[in-house]
């Protein structure tokens, strides 16, 4: 993508396959614990460790405004965005209660909210107080673009300075949901349509709206969709971009990525355009609410660990779904063998059956 994005490492598929060997010495029948089986696998690949460590997690919320808002397609008005900026830097939002169950180190950044912030409390990044409406205008130019990927890439940098062992990248924007909807429709040739939903309440004709909305602006911008970064410049949001540029660094520094709902996947979907050495970094933790969600999973081959019917976005999927790492670790850390527990491995000596 740029010179200066450090390289993402290849998955230790020796170390991946001795686990694999290991979980089957375990006091269990072979595969009897399921995806979490391929969940400790895959988590030994990303990090080169046989027994992996996932705690404690990052959970990073980039916050930023958009100018499509302007075009009625939110059922809040923009000033929400900065409100619960406010709202998690108090503790009062559903990430702060979730990141409280899993022990996160929590951090909130503004790359681009349009209204007055907390001085305290928040990373102050703003690269511009909100897109252009995408609707009349790129949102943003590429080298901003390329500025809020950056600002991800430091929040990832300081997560894994403060020992973080998993990054969970969450966002909040009024009409983020449009603009994501937007750059999947323009990434992957989906009708619009099939897309976009209510997001955070539209409904009836305010949804017939958004998508016409959103129909107008993909033929107006006419993003390249062999080109991401375009997409992303055009259609995008701030706050995507910083995802984006999370995903990659942690990815470069061999941390698993636990990826939230629609407007995150659509965020990995993009980093993962550009550098598909990314995807083997990424855990996918819930399937949203949204209709879209389906269709950005289907893109990067991705089956999430839950569906809860969730669509807050915030990292808060991402968040209920982390325990599952949690335990896939403890299986492999702390699960005794066949040897060690004089258990009797029937596999090793009952005769093949006809």
């Amino acid at each position: 993508m740029t010179d200066a994005m450090p390289p993402i490492p290849a998955p230790d598929t020796a170390c991946a396959g001795r686990v694999a060997r290991y979980l089957d010495t375990l006091t269990k029948p072979p595969g009897s614990l399921g995806r979490l089986e391929s969940l400790a696998v895959s988590l030994a690949a990303i990090t080169g460790e046989d027994f992996p460590r996932v705690g404690p997690p990052a959970v990073v919320v980039f916050a930023a405004d958009h100018g499509v808002a302007a075009e009625g397609v939110s059922a809040f008005p923009q000033a929400v965005t900065a409100q619960m900026v406010a709202n998690f830097v108090a503790g009062g939002a559903a990430i702060n209660a979730f990141a409280r169950r899993i022990d996160a180190r929590l951090e909130v950044v503004d790359v681009g909210v349009a209204n007055a912030l907390p001085a305290e409390g928040v990373v102050h990044e703003r690269i511009r107080p909100g897109t252009g409406n995408l609707a009349r205008e790129d949102a943003m130019s590429r080298d901003e673009a390329l500025a809020a990927i950056a600002v991800g890439r430091r929040a990832a940098e300081r997560a894994a300075a403060a020992g973080c062992r998993c990054l969970i990248a969450g966002e909040m924007g009024i009409a983020n949901t449009t603009a994501s909807s937007a750059m999947l429709a323009a990434l992957t040739g989906v009708p619009v349509a099939e897309l976009v939903g209510p997001g955070t309440g539209v409904a009836g004709e305010a949804l017939a709206h958004k998508r016409a909305v959103i129909e107008a602006a993909l033929s107006a911008r006419a993003a390249d969709p062999a080109d991401p970064l375009d997409v992303l410049a055009k259609l995008g949001g701030l706050e995507i971009a910083a995802m984006v540029g999370a995903c990659l660094e942690a990815a470069a520094r061999r941390l698993p990525v636990l990826v939230d709902g629609f407007i995150a996947t659509v965020a990995a979907l993009t980093a993962c355009r550009l550098d598909p050495a990314l995807r083997p970094y990424l855990i996918f933790g819930h399937r949203s609410h949204e209709p879209g969600h389906a269709h950005a999973l289907a893109a990067l081959d991705a089956d999430p660990l839950l569906a809860m019917e969730l669509r807050l976005g915030e990292g808060s999927g991402a968040a209920l779904a982390f325990p599952l790492l949690e335990a896939a670790t403890a299986m492999l850390a702390e699960m005794a063998t066949f040897d060690a527990a004089g258990v009797d491995d029937r596999s090793e000596h009952e005769e093949p059956r006809a």
